[in-house]
């Protein structure tokens, strides 16, 4: 409250949801491809995904309209603390030559995203079934009204950003 002078405690920045997201261009030939990620998404998350259809068909890369594309799973409430929880302790410190985050991962309007080249730095996943390393995008979404107010509510939570 005292960093940006808020004169209500309902003016101080919140989390709102944390969105998980994964996109698979192979999955335009193979579908099952997509089913095993998006399983893999579901167990670390440990809600459902929804699989994302493509919006529009682009010759080039043979992709047709609403022919599956992605999963992507929305956590709220409990689950979205459990998960957070997670990132911070568990799965960011397990990133090979991990530096902190970067500080330039926000949008404007207070939201950071952040993007895990490999599924397999969460404990859910058994190195031994994983037949396809996947990245993913994690979005926390925030109702901070700048990236500064953002940053901090991120860095009171526990982020680990890396210096200027």
């Amino acid at each position: 409250m005292s960093e940006f002078e808020y004169g209500n405690v309902m003016q101080i920045p919140h989390l709102e949801k944390i969105v998980v997201n994964t996109c698979l261009k192979e999955a335009i030939q193979n579908t099952k491809l997509l089913d095993t990620a998006a399983t893999e998404i579901g167990t670390i998350t440990g809600q459902k995904p929804i699989i994302r259809l493509a919006r529009r068909s682009i010759a080039n890369f043979k992709l047709r309209e609403g022919m599956p594309l992605g999963a992507k799973v929305t956590l709220r409430a409990s689950r979205m603390w459990e998960f957070l929880d997670r990132v911070i302790a568990i799965a960011i410190p397990r990133v090979r030559d991990f530096r902190g985050l970067n500080p330039h991962g926000f949008d404007g309007r207070g939201n950071f995203t952040m993007g895990i080249t490999e599924q397999i730095v969460f404990p859910e996943i058994n190195y031994d079934k994983v037949s396809r390393i996947n990245g993913m995008n994690i979005t926390f979404v925030t109702t901070a009204k700048t990236d500064a107010e953002g940053r901090s509510l991120l860095k009171g939570l526990g982020m680990p950003f890396r210096d200027e």
